[in-house]
């Protein structure tokens, strides 16, 4: 991780858009990330905390890494979704 982002200076995190993640994940980040500035989060890592997520991870899962079925579960939740109204967005 540490050889990713250096050279990185002055962009952060989660900024970044890794070229490696597959494109299912990128969309599923984009849509965690679309969704909590939607609710008015300027910043992931209070919405993470009040929601109980940990900052770090959630801030990973913007980012479109890879995350397991009950933290997604978790993060739909946060956003008082079905399942159904999350993927009616950006997953044709």
């Amino acid at each position: 991780m540490y050889a990713y982002f250096s050279g990185m200076a002055g962009k952060k995190k989660e900024d970044v858009i890794r070229k490696d993640v597959p494109e299912e994940l990128k969309r599923l980040g984009e849509r965690i990330r679309n969704l909590r500035i939607k609710k008015g989060y300027t910043s992931h890592e209070i919405f993470a905390y009040e929601h109980n997520i940990p900052r770090a991870q959630y801030g990973r899962y913007e980012r479109g890494e890879d995350l397991k079925y009950s933290s997604l579960l978790k993060i739909v939740q946060a956003h008082n979704m079905t399942l159904q109204e999350f993927f009616s967005e950006g997953f044709d």
